[in-house]
């Protein structure tokens, strides 16, 4: 009898063996629901926010942030401004490699920093403007050599500009780059099928490998906000960014989820189409009507009824809360009356008709269909025109739109948030805006270091943008991001990116 339950035993810690054998052979796969498609994931043309996402699991950058936006160290390891500000030698990490085995060193981020520069479909060339050129000082360190003092560079250098891609990969795929790209990531890019999936496995040789705990990442593209949730709620998804504001309360009820939150760095704006427009209608032509159609926008309204009260009413290019932030112009409720005298002075036939395209999107078409309702009460007729996420960007850099409302997920500097939308010749300024008197104040704001002359600087600019109206600014987000309770180490970062370094799956 004894030896039978001894045999027994045997037996039993053999299956538990073989169990534990399967389970650790078993890969894990962290599932990440996006609200849109990204565009391409090259980082020297990319310009989505949900593109941004993705990079952050394979494009490893110069430097990161910290929850409390400092700047820190990635694939650079410190940095150095001389004193005149117009050189920037910055020490490299030892030991990286590319995911095609390649070494990431000094030639490599030249190369990289080159690339985002010169590639002529490029829209990290205003971001790095005042970078004049990149010498190779050793191995492991570069000198960025400036044509002016830039306050902005570090920051920029955090984000894409600051991500670097194999030379030898890029060399090989040209323009294809993005349909298989290469950096220096913790994760490897194996598929990308369109509108529905994009695949990613560990890379063994990562420089912070021991921090890199799921083996595969796939991201899917799913625009319905009660679709993503519903598909994490029942255990299809094990992640998903843009919660809706009026779900938060269902997720904090589910025991299995949780909830993470922080305020946004960007904006969601109304960027209007001043030089591009084909049909030059009246809010191309007039910055009365442009300052109409603000008159007409209630924000606080919007944000009650569509976001609960969630989110923050904002007129700039930074919230209320910022440290930039132009106090001495706040956010202003709707004023219809004196909409309808701004129409009637710039002398424009009624009702005056707007193209207003939208990306397809629960939130993002309740905002279209509030912003209609309320600029009809001043002389609008809105034409909402829903277009899938990635086409809009298409569109808006070939004129084809009146407005274009779209969301900016922001930067921690405020030149960030304002240069490359607003500056004549910036490559995001959709609706070609050109005010030489503006130019010149972003020129300044990015010359000086000083936090109290540079805000000064954006004050001037302010007053010039409020007049002007490039971008209708109407809120910032708070970030609403949702996972299971078995994902564990998840840490919510002002810009928004799902950074994936030291994530568990329990």
């Amino acid at each position: 009898m004894k030896m039978l339950r001894l045999a027994a035993a045997a037996a039993l810690l053999l299956a538990l063996g073989a169990g534990a054998q399967t389970r650790a052979q078993a890969q894990t796969t962290l599932r990440i629901g996006l609200a849109e498609d990204p565009d391409i994931l090259d980082p020297s043309t990319a310009r989505t926010y949900v593109g941004r996402i993705v990079f952050a699991a394979f494009c490893d950058k110069l430097f990161d942030i910290d929850e409390k936006l400092n700047i820190v160290p990635q694939l650079a390891l410190s940095h150095e401004t001389s004193a005149d500000g117009k050189e920037v030698t910055i020490k490299l990490r030892p030991g990286v490699k590319f995911q095609d085995g390649e070494p990431f060193d000094a030639e490599a981020a030249k190369f990289s920093l080159d690339r985002h520069m010169t590639l002529p479909t490029s829209f990290r060339k205003s971001e790095l403007a005042s970078l004049d050129h990149v010498e190779v000082v050793d191995p492991l360190t570069i000198k960025l050599v400036l044509k002016t003092p830039y306050s902005p560079l570090i920051a920029q250098l955090t984000d894409r500009a600051g991500m670097m891609v194999s030379p030898k990969a890029a060399k090989e795929a040209g323009d294809k780059f993005g349909l298989h790209p290469v950096c220096a990531g913790p994760y490897k890019f194996v598929e990308r099928v369109q509108q529905d999936r994009i695949v990613f496995e560990k890379f063994a040789d990562y420089w912070n490998k021991d921090n890199v705990f799921i083996d595969r990442i796939v991201y899917l593209p799913i625009v319905d906000a009660t679709v993503r949730l519903a598909n994490l709620k029942s255990g299809g998804l094990d992640l998903i960014e843009r919660v809706l504001a009026t779900d938060i309360k269902d997720v904090r009820a589910d025991p299995k989820l949780v909830l993470s939150t922080a305020p946004e760095l960007g904006y969601l704006g109304l960027t209007i189409n001043i030089a591009n427009d084909k049909a030059k209608g009246p809010l191309s032509q007039s910055e009365k009507v442009r300052q109409a159609l603000d008159l007409a926008i209630d924000r606080e309204a919007l944000n009650q009824v569509v976001f609960n009260g969630e989110f923050t009413p904002g007129n700039q290019w930074v919230s209320p809360t910022h440290p930039y932030y132009q106090k001495a112009f706040p956010v202003r409720g709707s004023d219809v009356a004196k909409a309808k005298a701004l129409l009637k002075e710039a002398g424009v036939a009624l009702p005056v008709t707007v193209d207003y395209m939208v990306p397809k999107g629960t939130e993002y078409e309740a905002v279209a269909q509030v912003v209609q309702s309320m600029a009809a009460e001043a002389g609008f007729d809105i034409k909402i025109r829903v277009v899938e996420f990635a086409t809009t960007f298409k569109q808006a850099q070939a004129g084809e739109f009146q407005i274009f409302q779209i969301n900016w997920s922001g930067r921690i500097d405020p030149d960030g948030n304002s240069y490359i939308f607003m500056h004549s010749k910036a490559p995001q300024n959709d609706g070609g805006y050109s005010n030489p008197e503006a130019d010149r104040l972003m020129e300044d704001a990015r010359l000086t270091a000083d936090p109290a002359q540079r805000k000064a600087i954006y004050e001037k600019l302010t007053k010039i943008l409020l007049n002007d109206e490039p971008i209708i600014y109407l809120y910032h987000r708070k970030l609403l991001i949702a996972h299971t309770a078995k994902v564990d180490g998840y840490r919510q970062m002002p810009d928004g990116l799902v950074r994936v370094v030291g994530l568990k799956l329990k």
